[in-house]
Formats: structure tokens, sequence, C-alpha cells
């Protein structure tokens, strides 16, 4: 038996074009959906804060980078100095030996900079500063997975709320006629038709119906509220404009597949994995420069004097240049033990990188089997709430011409509420599948690529 993509192929109504896909929720046709990811995409606060780590890695890069330039430090300074006699014999400087002749407070005057220079021959720095841009590329695709989740999670909760509202409204309808029943029962059992059982029955009934109802309503706040947090406001913000009911948003019979091998550029987290990969092999190179030789260039110019007045005198003048090499000889295994480290963390990378691309592929193959299965499974309950339907009607009718048992329509009713909450709830799985699918496609973020050299949003402050 096919299965996945393959089956998926098959299918004459799977299109295996990727239209549609970078903006998939548009094809719900829903316009309050679209409002909500628009603004979710603005004001979440998961996003602000993946961004802002995209900033700090960028930071990060330019850190690590430093060390290819020269550094220059300017420098002045003034101090006063009064040098203890009894401790005269210990003081070396010309300033203490002045101090302590004149027995007298002396000032001293420095101005000057400061320079040096590590050459990076081997490459340690130019190896590091790969990895942070690595990291830097990887955080991007980290923010895009976080905008990809995030997508998923406004269009599952925006389905969810239709969802209980829908149910809401069937049990509402139910509890109406089953309410109706019971009168009708009360009439018959005044008139000698109907027993007290049947009156007592229907009241269990209708009692039963009614107890949904507020568990209903209480989910439908729960997802309002869901929702409002995930566009970064407080929990009971979109309450007047998502109260009112509407339909479930209907998921359309194309699947934007695409295929297999198109996952590797369109998942973030792959890329994301593939850069962090790419991070560590540069580190190796960081641990491996440590058995190499440094060298450096360092000077310094500086005027001194104890007398601002010919500080800046050609007498005041003192330099110092000259280059450093150092080259560890024993550090206890220190330097191996980081290459075998670095060389452990690539490998663990590298394992991870595998991993993400073969649950991606699971991911993808689960999505499209339960969204043709859900799909087939909303068919099969369309004809039962019409046959519970039409069940409930010939009962009714069979029992008021005393040909029927009171259980039967007490049966009837209950059956139709159930399969009409599981229409309702099996409507919304069809188009939470097809957000599942999409989401593992790796859709919908590429539409909103984020610029990182822009400047960070200001933070909301919520009100009290």
């Amino acid at each position: 038996m096919e299965s996945g993509w393959s089956e998926a192929a098959a299918n004459k109504n799977t299109s295996p074009s990727q239209t549609g896909l970078d903006q998939w929720w548009l094809v719900f046709k829903d316009p309050e959906l679209s409002s909500l990811v628009e603004r979710a995409i603005k004001a979440n606060l998961d996003l602000q804060l993946a961004e802002a780590r995209i900033h700090e890695a960028r930071a990060t890069t330019r850190i690590e980078a430093a060390p290819l330039w020269p550094e220059f430090d300017a420098t002045s300074s003034f101090s006063r100095t009064l040098q203890s006699q009894n401790s005269a014999q210990i003081g070396s400087t010309s300033l203490s030996a002045v101090s302590v002749i004149s027995n007298q407070p002396m000032n001293l005057y420095q101005q000057g900079f400061d320079a040096s220079w590590e050459i990076d021959v081997f490459g340690g720095t130019r190896r590091s500063v790969e990895s942070a841009q690595a990291s830097f590329e990887a955080s991007i695709y980290d923010r895009n997975d976080v905008l990809l989740t995030l997508l998923g999670e406004v269009a599952s909760g925006y389905i969810d709320l239709r969802s209980y509202q829908k149910q809401l409204e069937v049990t509402e309808n139910n509890l109406a006629a089953q309410t109706g029943t019971l009168k009708l029962t009360r009439a018959r059992y005044e008139g000698g038709l109907a027993s007290d059982l049947d009156v007592a029955q229907q009241e269990a009934q209708v009692a039963s119906t009614a107890s949904q109802i507020p568990t209903l309503e209480t989910s439908c706040r729960q997802s309002i509220h869901g929702l409002g947090i995930l566009l970064g406001e407080q929990p009971d913000a979109l309450s007047e404009e998502l109260s009112s009911p509407a339909p479930i948003p209907v998921a359309p019979p194309e699947l934007p597949l695409g295929l297999p091998s198109e996952l590797l550029r369109r998942r973030p987290d792959i890329r994301r994995d593939e850069k962090k990969l790419a991070a560590t092999v540069a580190n190796i190179g960081v641990a491996t420069a440590d058995l190499f030789p440094k060298f450096s260039l360092t000077g310094a110019t500086q005027l001194q004097s104890i007398s601002v007045s010919n500080l800046l005198s050609e007498g005041s003048l003192y330099w110092t240049f000259g280059p450093t090499v150092t080259w560890p000889i024993f550090q206890g295994g220190k330097i191996v033990a980081n290459i075998d480290k670095a060389n452990a963390q690539r490998d663990e990378a590298l394992i991870t990188y595998q991993q993400t691309i073969l649950n991606a592929l699971e991911e993808v193959e689960n999505e499209i089997v339960a969204f043709s299965r859900e799909r087939e499974r909303d068919q099969y309950l369309l004809e039962e709430v019409s046959a519970s339907q039409r069940a409930l009607d010939l009962s009714t009718e069979l029992y008021l011409g005393g040909l029927k048992n009171f259980l039967d329509v007490l049966d009837a009713q209950r059956t139709l509420l159930t399969s009409e909450n599981d229409l309702a709830t099996s409507q919304a799985a069809v188009s939470k599948d097809l957000v599942a699918l999409d989401k593992a496609l790796g859709g919908g973020w590429q539409g909103f690529q984020y610029d990182a050299k822009q400047p960070l949003p200001a933070v909301k402050v919520l009100d009290d």
C-alpha cells in the first residue's frame, strides 16, 4: 500500500507545485485568520526574542573579528605622590628619589598611546570569525523556525476556536430541540399518552446536553486568550473581535507538496542545524591554531613630565616597540583535549543534522497520511449526521404514533448530538492537519525574511 509522498502524488487532487506554500493561510480564504497572522508576525514576543538573539549573534561576529585589526589605546593621566622617607631605600624611580629629597608631594603628567597587533598567521582568529558567522546565520534560521511555529499556532488556535463555537452552536440547537421534545412529552403525559418515566428520561437528556455548554464556552474563552498572547496582547484583548461565531476554515483538497529534497532548503530547522554544523567545523580550526606560536607587535609612545609646562618638550618623550612570540610548550594536554572536544562537537552536530532531516521527512509523511485519512473520515461523518437526523425524525414520528418506545427517541437524540459534534471536530481536524502539513513542509516564513541590520523594534510595555 502506498503512503505519504507516493500516495499523495498518485492522488488527482494533489498538486506537486509549491504555489501558495509561502503564504499557505491564504488558501483558507478567511480574512480574520489572515489578519491574526499578520498581527502576530509584528507583535509576537517569542519572535521578538528570537530577533534580539540575531542582533546578539551579529555583535558576537564583530567581536570575534576585532582581533584581526591592530588595537590602539590613548592614555592620559595625572598623579600626585608623596614618598615615605622610611621606605626611600625601596623606591627606584626618579620620581620617588625626587620626592624623598624634597620631602614634598610631586606631580607626574603622562599622555600617549599604545598599540598592539596579534598577527593571525595560523588562522585561529579567522576560524573563530567563521564560526561566529555560521552561528549568526543559524540564529536567523532559528528565528524563521520560531516564525514557522508561530504561524502554525495562530492558525491552529483560530481553527480550534471556530470548532468550539460550532460545537457550541450544535449543542445549543440540540438543546432547543430536546427542550421542545420535553414540552411535548409533558403534554402527552398530562393527556395520559406518555408515562412519567418518559418525562424523567427526557429531563435527564436535556440536563445532560445543557451540561456540555459551560465546558464549550470555557474552551472558546481559553482559545481567545491563547490567540491574544500569540499576538503579544493581554489575554482578553481579542474577546470582542472573536466572540461572534464564524465558520470553521475549510481546507482545500490540493496538497502543496513538491519534492522531498526541497525540504532541505525550505525547512528552517534543517538549515539552522546545517549552519551549526559549519560553526563546529570552524571551531576545530580555532582549537588547532593553539598548537602553533602566536606573533604580536606591541609599541607605546608617551610623554612624561613632573611639570605640565614642559610635558610637550622633546625631553618628555618615551617610546617602546618590539615583536613578541609566544609558543605553548606544556599545558598538561589542554590543547589536544580542546581539539578532541571540538571534533566531538562536530560529530554531535552532524548527527543532530541527520536526525533533523529524518524527523522532517517522518513529520511530512505522517501529516500527509493524517490529512488524507481525516478527509475520508469527514465524508463518512457527513453521511452519519444525515442518517442520524433521519433516524431521530423517524423515531419521534413512530413514538408519537405509539409504535416506538421513548428510549429509541433518546438514543436517536444522543446519536445525533454526538455525530454533529464529531463532524465539527473532524472538519477542524482536516484544516489543522493541512496547517501541520504546511508547517512540516517549511512554508510560511519565506515572505517575511528578517534583515538583521535593521534596528530592534521597541519593546511594548503592557498596561496595568
